[in-house]
């Protein structure tokens, strides 16, 4: 005969083992899922299907920016091979924003800067020598990058949000 004697404190002991070991499943189970690849997606806005300048104009608007509706300048630009220290912190500025400039190197792409009207509706000629202006490099009419850069003492490169 076998005879096993376990006492309450012990039956209390296992019990908040088991609590505990459920508790941490739960809260990993529900933890979001990090992209290591740094791509994270900015909600609700079409990366695809910006071609016209009315496209562009319609996808900096969803974005909280009020373009010129004339583009500064509409060229088209090589993404180097190879990426030095620059073209890096560049690329590390669009997996920021959901986007990866690696898939494009050796590419040509379509390079298109908007002029930015500040908030106020100041002209940006008159907000104290800043002007803010919006660039999106654009590859078989998808938005693969881009950034919000302001000019004058203040200076920074920064991402669309």
């Amino acid at each position: 005969m076998f005879v096993c004697t376990v006492k309450a404190s012990s039956i209390k002991f296992f019990a908040a083992i088991l609590f505990s070991a459920a508790v941490l499943v739960g809260i990993v189970a529900l933890l979001p899922v990090i992209d290591p690849s740094g791509e994270v997606a900015i909600a609700a806005v079409e990366y695809k299907g910006v071609d016209t300048v009315e496209e562009q104009l319609s996808f900096l608007r969803e974005l909280g920016h009020e373009p010129d509706p004339n583009p500064v300048y509409a060229g088209e630009v090589v993404i180097p091979e190879v990426f030095d220290s620059v073209y890096e912190t560049y690329n590390q500025l669009q997996k920021a924003q959901g986007l990866n400039l690696e898939k494009y190197k050796g590419k040509t792409v379509r390079r298109y800067t908007y002029a930015l009207t500040p908030s106020g509706g100041e002209t940006s000629d008159g907000n104290m020598g800043e002007v803010r202006y919006a660039t999106l490099l654009i590859y078989k009419n998808r938005v693969i990058g881009g950034d919000i850069t302001t000019t004058g003492p203040n200076g920074k490169v920064e991402g669309w949000a």
